[in-house]
């Protein structure tokens, strides 16, 4: 592993991040992952408790290629790009297989039934222990998810709201692994578009969301203006 601005990366490929996550499932013991993008590390300069939960998660893996792009100009090898959307699409074909429950919290109204009745679809044999809008201030949230006991917790919240949930309540959610899936919900429902792959490989997925949600310039100026110049200036002062 090594830190961009301070912020973990764990350098993993596809199988290496897969197998950790199959052996988190094997014991009974919480883990949290992260799906750390230019977004995230920006946020956690001016967060401290989000910079402190991200550094202190089970796995963080690196989804965008902002990351790789400052991992190679800071000399760092970086592992595979590993995308919150599609990491959750693998958990769930690992849980349909080896007998898992999942419980998808988060996003709009009806949109967390959607997307398990979708990925129901396609595996059939997935358990799924809950679906549920909810808010992270909730009472009694997380024994309201305990009640159906689930292996594995998605959440929908949007960081940093999602990743301080589980980090608050990682004590008394009785799950093995949870992880903070931002707005993976409305790519599986249907709600917003995916960006063509053509796009996604060529590190232009950035674009196609500033057209197709203008409203999210806010983060794409983060993570497409503000992340690289903050990377720039680390190298310098180093």
């Amino acid at each position: 592993m090594f830190k961009i601005l301070g912020i973990r990366i764990d350098q993993v490929s596809w199988t290496e991040a897969l197998a950790k996550i199959q052996a988190f499932l094997m014991v009974d013991e919480f883990h949290m992952i992260a799906t750390v993008n230019p977004e995230f590390v920006v946020a956690a300069q001016t967060d401290k408790k989000f910079k402190e939960i991200l550094n202190q998660t089970a796995l963080n893996v690196p989804d965008g290629v902002g990351l790789q792009c400052a991992a190679k100009f800071l000399g760092k090898k970086i592992g595979e790009r590993i995308t919150g959307v599609d990491l959750t699409w693998e958990v769930c074909k690992i849980a349909a297989e080896r007998g898992y429950s999942i419980y998808f919290l988060g996003a709009a109204e009806g949109v967390a039934e959607t997307v398990a009745n979708r990925v129901k679809l396609l595996h059939h044999n997935l358990k799924i222990a809950g679906a549920y809008s909810g808010t992270p201030d909730e009472e009694g949230l997380a024994q309201k998810i305990n009640e159906t006991n689930p292996d594995i917790l998605f959440v929908a919240f949007g960081a940093p709201k999602q990743e301080k949930f589980i980090f608050d309540n990682k004590d008394a959610l009785k799950v093995k692994l949870a992880m903070g899936v931002g707005g993976t919900f409305d790519y599986i429902a249907g709600i917003v578009p995916y960006a063509p792959e053509w796009m996604r490989n060529t590190g232009l997925e950035w674009l196609y969301r500033l057209f197709s949600q203008p409203n999210r310039w806010k983060r794409v100026f983060r993570a497409v203006i503000v992340f690289p110049i903050l990377v720039l200036i680390s190298k310098f002062k180093k």
